[in-house]
C-alpha cells in the first residue's frame, strides 16, 4: 500500500536563482500530497548536481539566473537525465523564449503571473506524458504561425524596423550594429522566409508587426 503512495507522488526539483520564489513555489506545491520538492537550486550547475544526487521527476525551471540560462540548463537535463521533465516558469510571455525553451526539451512553459492552479495542471499534465503552455501562450501558439518562428531575437528586431519604414543605415543606428550586419540580418531573414524581393519583405515586416499587436 504505501509503495503505490509513494509511486503516485511526484518528486520537483526547484531551479531559480532567487530564494523567495522558490520558498513561495515549496509552500504551494507541497501544501498537495501529489507533490514532493526533493532539492533546489540556483542555477543550471547546482541544478544538474541536484538532479544527480535525488533524480526527481520533474525540473521546474527559471529561464534568467544569474550565471546562467534555463534554455541551455534545459538542453543539458535532455542531455544528462533525458527520463527527468523539464517545466518552465518564467516571467517572459514572448513567444521566442517559447519555442526556444521548447527546442531545448522542455515539456511545458507556464507564465510565473499565472494563476497558481495552472502550475498544478502544467505538472500534472506533462507528467501524463502532454505538453503544457499558460493560456495567454496557447492562444498565441493556435494562431496562424508563419516562417518567422525560424527567426533569431535580432532578426525579429530587425523585422520590426523594417516595418516602421526605417533604413539600412536607421537600423544600425538603433540597434547599435553597423550597416552590413543589418544588410546580412536583411539577407538571411529573406532566406528563411522564402522572400524574393525588398517589397515583398517590408510587406510581411508589416504584416508581422500587425500580427504581433494582435491579442
Amino acid at each position: 500500500m504505501s509503495n503505490s503512495v509513494s509511486n503516485s507522488v511526484i518528486k520537483i526539483l526547484l531551479v531559480d536563482d532567487h530564494p523567495l520564489v522558490r520558498d513561495g513555489l515549496r509552500a504551494r506545491l507541497e501544501a498537495m500530497p501529489q507533490f514532493q520538492v526533493v532539492a533546489e537550486a540556483g542555477g543550471a550547475a547546482e541544478a544538474l548536481e541536484q538532479a544527480g544526487l535525488h533524480r526527481p521527476d520533474l525540473v521546474l525551471m527559471d529561464i534568467n539566473m544569474r550565471g546562467s540560462n534555463g534554455i541551455e540548463a534545459t538542453a543539458q537535463f535532455r542531455l544528462a537525465y533525458p527520463a527527468i521533465a523539464v517545466l518552465v516558469l518564467s516571467m517572459h510571455d514572448k513567444l521566442e523564449y517559447v519555442t526556444q525553451a521548447m527546442q531545448a526539451g522542455a515539456r511545458g512553459y507556464v507564465l510565473k503571473d499565472a494563476p497558481g492552479k495552472d502550475i498544478v495542471v502544467a505538472i500534472e499534465t506533462v507528467m501524463s506524458g502532454g505538453i503544457y503552455y499558460s493560456a495567454g501562450l496557447a492562444r498565441q501558439l493556435a494562431k496562424p504561425q508563419t516562417q518567422d518562428n525560424q527567426l533569431t531575437v535580432r532578426e525579429h528586431e530587425v523585422l520590426r524596423h523594417i516595418a516602421n519604414g526605417e533604413s539600412n543605415k536607421q537600423i544600425a543606428r538603433a540597434l547599435d550594429l553597423s550597416v552590413r550586419t543589418v544588410e546580412t540580418h536583411r539577407l538571411n531573414i529573406k532566406r528563411k522566409l522564402g522572400i524574393e524581393g525588398q517589397a515583398e519583405l517590408i510587406r510581411f515586416a508589416v504584416q508581422h508587426a500587425q500580427f504581433g499587436r494582435g491579442g
